[in-house]
């Protein structure tokens, strides 16, 4: 083979399905009983995902019904980044974000973790929000993606596999 092969490493969550998630978490908050009369609700703030209800208890069945409803739309867990219940005048609330792109810290863990674990020929470097991963050999890149593929900080995807 005359080049290398390479593929990227990148953390993406499709916006639509986060979006269809909330709508179906809001139906079944509206729709159950034990959330009747507490105030339960979720919605997007700006950027941040709220979740509002009447004790902290209720609020965090309110997070566990939106995780359940992202779970069901293929998004992993790992993407949704909440926070703990603070109360707010008479209600208590939870903000959380969906997490794009793989933050600085995390590549550096993925890139050692690559030249620490991956096959010996494998090389790999940081662009932005993403990793480039390349080797002469193809067999080598898709022994370096079941390495990746248990790690635990980020939800991974691999494009661009040439």
């Amino acid at each position: 083979m005359a080049s290398d092969s390479t593929f990227d490493v990148v953390s993406k969550v499709d916006s639509q399905e986060v979006a269809n998630a909330m709508n179906q978490a809001q139906k079944e908050i509206a729709q159950r009983y034990d959330f009747k009369g507490v105030g339960a609700e979720v919605d997007f703030s700006g950027e941040k995902i709220l979740m509002k209800a009447s004790s902290e208890e209720r609020v965090n069945a309110v997070l566990d019904v939106f995780q359940s409803k992202l779970v069901k739309r293929g998004i992993s867990l790992k993407s949704l980044d909440a926070g703990e219940p603070f109360a707010s005048g008479k209600e208590y609330r939870i903000e959380a974000s969906i997490k794009e792109g793989i933050a600085q810290d995390v590549a550096k863990k993925i890139n050692k973790l690559i030249r620490d674990e991956a096959p010996k020929g494998v090389k790999s470097t940081i662009q932005g929000d993403e990793l480039r991963v390349s080797s002469k050999s193809r067999d080598d890149l898709q022994a370096t993606m079941a390495l990746l593929r248990d790690f635990e900080e980020a939800d991974l995807q691999f494009v661009n596999f040439r």
